[in-house]
């Protein structure tokens, strides 16, 4: 674990409204450089003192100068210092390096009705890690392994530490072998039932009332994913949800809908697919496309990770080594019917 530093710097000249223009409404410049770095910001005037790890503390310290600049007068006017400045002045800079693995359990206490909520295992320590530590994050694996609702936990978290001003939850309604036509309702009802997950974990982890509130004033928004299309999010945290069920082209729909100083999770198993036969899983495909992109997390769960009841780990397990098995028999076939094929045909 490394040793935390503390770095001192004083911006001259020392201007209330380049200031202010600096560390935004609500300090909301400072947070962000604090959530994306990893380091502590306290000021006093002009005097700014950064605490974290030597690397990230002398990097923000930098960081700091560097868009105090930026605040220069034009025609004696201050310039205002956008969120979108801020986010990208951290990506150019050198000193944007991610925390340590592991560093997120120790961090996020949300108390809710049953207590405070934790990662319960490695795997889990990890995803959480990577939630706070990257823009996009993947968490893919068998029900029951928290990858929900560790994500709405993060969620909540950073609104309550004012990183960001809303919290956005969104699921594609497709039908798991029924129809919504069937449903009894208008589109909000008959769509209420997919999204009832979310709402569990934001009641147990808020309280009825609060969640209530938040809705009200769309601090808070649960939405089918159809609704997503043309907008751009900024300043939220953004959970997609059962995410195998999109398509190709509702995922890539999903992830350009992500602006500045936004964070988002996106959770799905990929042996529960109720697409019709023939579409391909937007989440699937996306696996394949995005593992090597910067600033985007993939966590696999497994059966050892479940954290129901112990029957439902025995089930994941036994459905994966049923599939594993199918796979074998499959490719087994395959090979004896292409012997079979040179056996008929030697010279193709």
């Amino acid at each position: 674990m490394s040793t935390l530093v503390s770095n001192e710097v004083s911006l001259e000249p020392s201007d209330i409204k380049r200031l202010s223009s600096l560390c935004g409404p609500l300090d909301d410049n400072i947070k962000q450089i604090e959530r994306r770095l990893g380091v502590e910001i306290t000021y006093r005037n002009n005097d700014f003192k950064v605490l974290g790890d030597p690397s990230q503390s002398s990097g923000a310290a930098e960081l700091l100068k560097l868009l105090y600049i930026e605040t220069q007068p034009v025609k004696g006017k201050v310039p205002i210092l956008a969120p979108e400045q801020v986010h990208l002045a951290i990506q150019e800079a050198k000193c944007l390096e991610r925390a340590e693995a592991g560093h997120y359990g120790k961090e996020v206490h949300i108390k809710t009705k049953r207590g405070v909520i934790k990662p319960r295992n490695p795997n889990q320590s990890q995803y959480v890690s990577n939630i706070v530590n990257h823009d996009i994050s993947f968490g893919v694996g068998p029900a029951g392994t928290g990858k929900t609702y560790l994500a709405v936990a993060c969620a909540v978290d950073a609104l309550e530490r004012q990183e960001i001003r809303r919290i956005l939850l969104t699921r594609p309604a497709v039908e798991a072998g029924e129809k919504l036509g069937f449903l009894p309702g208008d589109l909000s009802q008959k769509v209420d039932p997919y999204l009832r997950p979310l709402y569990d974990a934001l009641f147990e982890m808020l309280g009825f009332e609060k969640v209530e509130k938040l809705i009200e004033r769309n601090v808070i928004e649960v939405a089918p994913l159809a609704y997503m299309r043309g907008r751009t999010l900024n300043d939220a945290f953004i959970i997609l949800d059962e995410s195998q069920n999109t398509t190709v082209e509702q995922m890539k729909m999903f992830l350009t809908r992500i602006g500045f100083n936004s964070r988002a999770v996106i959770t799905g198993d990929i042996t529960q697919i109720d697409l019709p036969r023939g579409v391909r899983s937007g989440l699937r495909h996306t696996i394949e496309v995005l593992k090597d992109v910067q600033d985007i997390s993939f966590n696999f769960f497994n059966a050892n990770d479940v954290v129901r009841h112990p029957v439902v780990a025995r089930i994941v397990r036994a459905y994966e080594e049923f599939e594993a098995e199918q796979e074998k028999v499959k490719a087994e076939k395959a090979l004896e019917a292409k012997n079979n094929q040179l056996r008929e045909n030697p010279h193709k």
